[in-house]
């Protein structure tokens, strides 16, 4: 008798993103999903022998892949999207983003931005999110109440803010957090020292102290812009790679976000390390950063993961948009059109992002026993059409609005285009609420 599951999705193709030695893509293939987890992936003309399901459902013009893994963000910052544009970063932080967040940030800002960020990655693809903002826990909330995989940041910064009023409150509060939601099957916390020149030696040497304990992930942006090299000079007297491998940072629970001021040297720190690396190639395009030299991180055998950044610094949290500019601007970078292929690219937006969260045994590939978290994107479309490569085509003309249904730990988070746990209409109106606060003050 066939084995009673949940679900069967029957799909044009799946792309598992798993092994070297497994097949790209699977056409005409079935997903099999049972109490959360993907339970077989098998051909569809042969799955009924094999399974009954209480659900089937029929998507013969889709793609499925792994639900996309969004490996930086500030996700309640979607509040201040729009707000100021077209500045380079020290000056867009110190007089605008900065003194905003000190007017408004509270758990209600972050509550009602991150309900929009949420909305608007699930409605993208992405199922899991590693963010660094204030108020952690109410981040947490909101993603465990969405069905949202999510790994929130033990924020630490040397000057006090609206969530904490001095280092030993930044550590007190963020190691609550991760009390609170070391069980939870969706959320984890990660240590989130904002970045070399806004955190001092002691507060580093303490958090690499507790990662080790923990078994926690580190999230910081390092290598952003010429300025922070110039600051770790005159500070430190030395860049501050060096620096945060001098205070023992540098290390595979380390995620180094952006990365755009490398040199040979570094670059063989981090290798030798094994030290992973977050690549943001809107955010440091817009802000006029730098490159990220994408393609030597890869030939010395660097993880490289793939995150947006904050809206306000994007000016989306779209990853297919991402993903698209990554492969591009590797080739353009680098002067071979060879770089970053399709396949490399989704890597690093999936399977590459798990490692680096530690998450690769429960989610970033389609295979047998990981977590449901599944995206699917509809290839019958204007855009898409027609199918030679569906791997090239997903990097390269895939759009958000071509996602039409989204899973995450098997539940259904996005149904025919649709939200099934969140009220969009809400979520908007309280978004354009906050503007108008904003701009009236």
């Amino acid at each position: 008798m066939p084995k009673a599951v949940n679900t069967i999705i029957n799909a044009r193709w799946i792309i598992p993103v798993a092994e070297e030695d497994t097949e790209d893509c699977l056409p005409h293939h079935s997903l099999v999903i049972h109490q959360g987890k993907i339970e077989a992936i098998l051909p569809t003309e042969t799955v009924n022998e094999h399974y009954s399901a209480e659900q089937s459902i029929n998507l013969g013009d889709h793609a499925l892949i792994p639900g996309l893994i969004n490996a930086h963000t500030h996700a309640s910052m979607s509040l201040f999207r729009g707000l100021a544009d077209d500045l380079p970063l020290m000056d867009w932080l110190n007089n605008h983003i900065w003194p905003a967040e000190a007017q408004w940030v509270n758990a209600d800002f972050v509550k009602d931005g991150t309900r929009l960020a949420i909305a608007e990655m699930i409605k993208s693809g992405t199922t899991c999110f590693n963010d660094m903002y204030f108020f952690p826990d109410i981040t947490a909330q909101v993603a465990a109440a969405s069905n949202m995989r999510a790994t929130v940041g033990m924020i630490v910064i040397d000057f006090p803010s609206n969530w904490a009023a001095d280092q030993d409150d930044y550590f007190d509060k963020g190691l609550q957090v991760h009390d609170l939601f070391k069980d939870h099957p969706l959320i984890q916390a990660a240590f989130a020292p904002h970045a070399p020149y806004s955190v001092s030696d002691e507060p580093l040497q303490r958090i690499q102290m507790l990662a080790d304990e923990l078994n926690a992930p580190i999230h910081m942006h390092v290598h952003e812009t010429i300025d922070e090299i110039n600051l770790g000079m005159e500070h430190h007297q030395c860049r501050p790679i060096e620096r945060l491998n001098r205070l023992g940072l540098l290390s595979p629970s380390l995620m180094a976000i952006h990365m755009t001021q490398l040199s040979d040297e570094d670059i063989r720190l981090v290798a030798e390390t094994g030290t992973q690396v977050v690549h943001c190639p809107q955010s440091n395009l817009k802000l006029a950063a730098g490159f990220c030299p994408l393609q030597k991180l890869v030939e010395n055998n660097i993880n490289v993961a793939l995150g947006t950044d904050s809206a306000a610094s994007n000016n989306n949290l779209d990853m297919l948009n991402e993903m698209q500019t990554a492969a591009l601007l590797a080739k353009g970078v680098s002067g071979n059109a060879e770089a970053l292929p399709a396949l490399q690219a989704l890597k690093m937006a999936t399977i590459n992002g798990a490692k680096a969260l530690g998450l690769d045994s429960e989610t970033g590939s389609l295979q047998v026993g990981k977590s449901a978290d599944i995206t699917a994107i509809d290839m019958n479309r204007p855009g898409t059409e027609p199918v030679y490569n569906p791997i090239s085509q997903l990097v390269y003309a895939s759009q958000s609005a071509d996602v039409s249904d989204v899973w995450i730990a098997g539940k259904q988070v996005l149904k025919n285009r649709q939200l099934t746990l969140m009220d969009e209409k809400d979520i908007i109106e309280k978004a354009r609420n906050w503007k108008k606060r904003i701009v009236s003050a």
